[in-house]
């Protein structure tokens, strides 16, 4: 009976190391994007995904992955299963092709971390740029009322400046993505 336990218990905890640890984003996006590839239903997606990941880092996934190129398809929405996603594989393919032109030996893993990082700093740069605009504008408000015409005139203008150049590199980015 004690043998039998055992092997039970070293049965358990010997399945896939896969089981026994949660995916990242990263990684379940690019699952997301192999199923993607003959299509598949949102509801298969949760049934598929959810031994190694919770329903909210799917649905986190799935965001991730539309910007690789998957997309949803209106027209096959079943009222049981949810959402249909296709991969646009034109899309997917210029994007493997830009980055890896400047990493020839990245893994496809690799291509989706390195996008959310290159997004996640895009995003830093942009509240950074509008953070010390405001700045920038508050001090110039103040120079004003306490009678620093010169030095308020500086900070109006880099306020300014700063404003027009984050409102650019935001239009910048939103035609990117």
């Amino acid at each position: 009976m004690q043998e039998t336990r055992q092997k039970t218990s070293a049965t358990r905890h010997s399945a896939s190391p896969e089981i026994a640890r949660r995916l990242s984003v990263a990684e379940l996006s690019q699952r997301i994007l192999d199923m993607g590839k003959t299509g598949v239903y949102r509801a298969s997606l949760f049934e598929a995904l959810g031994p190694v990941a919770t329903q909210r880092q799917i649905r986190a996934a799935i965001a991730h992955a539309k910007h690789f190129g998957l997309h949803s398809v209106p027209s096959l929405r079943d009222a049981e299963l949810g959402t249909y996603y296709q991969l646009d594989l034109a899309k997917y393919q210029s994007l493997q092709h830009l980055v890896a032109a400047s990493a020839p030996l990245t893994a496809e893993g690799d291509v989706i971390a390195k996008y959310t990082h290159a997004t996640e700093t895009i995003a830093t740069m942009l509240n950074l740029g509008r953070g010390l605009g405001i700045v920038l504008a508050g001090t110039g408000g103040v120079c004003v009322f306490l009678g620093k015409p010169q030095v308020s005139f500086g900070l109006l203008s880099g306020a300014l400046s700063l404003g027009l150049l984050w409102l650019l590199q935001g239009a910048i980015a939103r035609r990117q993505s």
